[in-house]
């Protein structure tokens, strides 16, 4: 059984060893856990950048020592120029997955460091962001190794990315990925985060930065403007929360996908007592997503553009007339299709003010569009890829239009005053993932470190995988299997014991009273949790 790191006073969890004291050496300087997840997600960037990069977007929860639970919608919108006659005229029927035609939207995360960076000095943060971002900058002008997760991803539609302006000669060693210890510099993103540091965050949008970045784009026949990046700016928004009978739970509202990760939690609740790591558990959790994803791809778009209120499917005659639907004894029908895909980090931190944060971040695909901008060195997103050329459609393409987001951060304060910041990487199965680690330790009392290591499902598509069946590691039980199968739900197993495309998820949780944390990350990642 893994046993859970313990810290006294504050902590934090990254998927790369490097992230992860890069945050614990900001809380050892006296920094709160916003300042700590800033350095994270800097150098996060640097560290591992085929999940998630500067030229991509994030996703933030922030608790603050009030209890006041926040939101930080960090997604950049479609470019003016990114209209369907733009993409019909080019002979496409769907947006293409690599390329300028796929660098559609805005790179909103630096935005969201930003806003986060303002929440940070009202918590009483006073470090300076050059020494925020110091740790970051150094790992990209002096070099780090890659990683074991980058040596050993293999990239949907390899050839295309491979192609893309600046990416062999930033990523590739002979044509090919570079082997795990490899060293890397990147000079221009070292100098790009080293202006950011000086020059204030917004100087991605509306300074040097942001002229070089539109000139970039604007080169390889992008449909991001110069006007669209000046006139980003991330949002504060409130989240979305359910209350389940052991405490409250919160993630973000749309575009991100997080009304799905609260319908799995709430719905599963509704199925009365169930024994956990059984074929009853797995399968109500299973069924739960089925329904939980037929909402939010009927209900999620832009937040500006929704149909109908996201809090109303929360209500509890809701969650019960849906949870009423779900046979325990047989799985259902399934054919909507999941539409997410995607390469992401998720990160958490908490302080010893009991300031709480967990963060999501990431450019979509592996290595999003491909296209590396030469003057920054920047990495951009390919979040575009989530609108449809079909104007009838939930998520049409638009320009000024915030795309479809499967990012979601989570967190809950339980009735017992703990608080847990967690989450995880991976599409469609982000609340899937966390609906397990959820219930593992909430519901049934596994340890923290256990609940995160525990043997993982995911019912849908994954990288490569078109199938819909529900994909497990090796280390469940056969009889569950069995059980699964005779309830009607084609199960595949994947033939390893910790699969990257089930997740990396991290888990961390404050205790009250005496303000212990205890605190993990994925073994299936590159990183762990530190703290002081």
């Amino acid at each position: 059984m893994p046993e859970t790191p313990v810290f006294s006073r504050a902590a934090c969890a990254a998927p790369h060893h490097l992230a992860a004291e890069a945050g614990r050496a900001i809380l050892q300087e006296g920094g709160n856990a916003v300042e700590a997840m800033l350095a994270m997600a800097a150098t996060i960037a640097v560290v591992y950048p085929h999940m998630n990069g500067l030229g991509g977007d994030g996703f933030w929860l922030i608790r603050g020592p009030n209890g006041v639970v926040r939101a930080i919608e960090a997604c950049g919108p479609a470019g003016s120029l990114a209209t369907i006659r733009r993409y019909r005229d080019k002979g496409y029927e769907t947006i293409p997955e690599r390329g300028p035609d796929a660098a559609l939207t805005v790179a909103g995360a630096v935005g969201g460091w930003a806003l986060a960076h303002g929440i940070a000095r009202d918590l009483g943060g006073r470090l300076p962001l050059d020494l925020l971002l110091s740790d970051a900058g150094r790992h990209a002008r002096e070099g780090v190794a890659v990683s074991p997760s980058e040596a050993r991803y293999v990239p949907k539609e390899l050839d295309t990315l491979h192609d893309q302006p600046g990416f062999k000669d930033t990523f590739l060693i002979d044509g090919k990925i570079p082997q795990a210890g490899t060293l890397r510099k990147l000079p221009a993103l070292a100098a790009t985060l080293e202006q950011l540091g000086h020059a204030g965050l917004e100087d991605f949008y509306r300074g040097d930065i942001g002229r070089e970045i539109a000139a970039d784009l604007g080169r390889a026949d992008s449909p991001v403007t110069r006007g669209d990046i000046e006139r980003y700016r991330a949002v504060s928004r409130a989240p979305l929360s359910l209350k389940l009978s052991g405490g409250t739970v919160y993630n973000c509202p749309p575009p991100s996908q997080g009304l799905a990760a609260l319908l799995i939690l709430g719905l599963y609740e509704r199925l009365g007592s169930i024994r956990p790591e059984t074929a009853a558990h797995y399968h109500g959790l299973i069924e739960a997503t089925k329904r939980a994803f037929r909402i939010r791809d009927a209900v999620v778009t832009d937040y500006d553009r929704l149909r109908h209120d996201p809090a109303s499917f929360l209500a509890p005659e809701r969650l019960a007339a849906e949870a009423a639907a779900i046979r325990m004894d047989r799985a259902s029908a399934y054919s909507v299709r999941p539409v997410g895909d995607g390469d992401t980090v998720w990160m958490g931190a908490v302080d010893q003010h009991g300031v709480a944060v967990s963060y999501i971040q990431s450019v979509y695909w592996e290595f999003g569009s491909g296209i590396v901008l030469p003057r920054t060195g920047l990495t951009w997103q390919n979040r575009g890829v989530a609108f449809s050329l079909d104007p009838k459609a939930v998520n049409p393409l638009e320009p000024g239009r915030r795309p479809f987001h499967t990012l979601n951060p989570a967190m809950a304060v339980l009735a017992d005053g703990r608080v847990m910041s967690y989450g995880s990487m991976g599409g469609d199965g982000q609340p899937q993932f966390q609906a397990q680690v959820f219930t593992r330790y909430a519901t049934y009392g596994m340890g923290v470190a256990e609940a995160v290591d525990a043997p993982r499902f995911l019912f849908g598509r994954t990288w490569g995988a078109e199938s819909m069946s529900v994909k497990v590691e090796d280390r469940f039980e056969s009889a569950c299997i069995a059980a699964l199968s005779r309830m009607g739900h084609e199960v595949e197993e994947l033939g390893g014991s910790y699969i990257d495309s089930l997740g990396h998820a991290g888990l961390l949780v404050r205790h009250p009273g005496n303000g212990r944390i205890e605190a993990t990350h994925d073994p299936r990642s590159d990183g762990g949790a530190a703290g002081v």
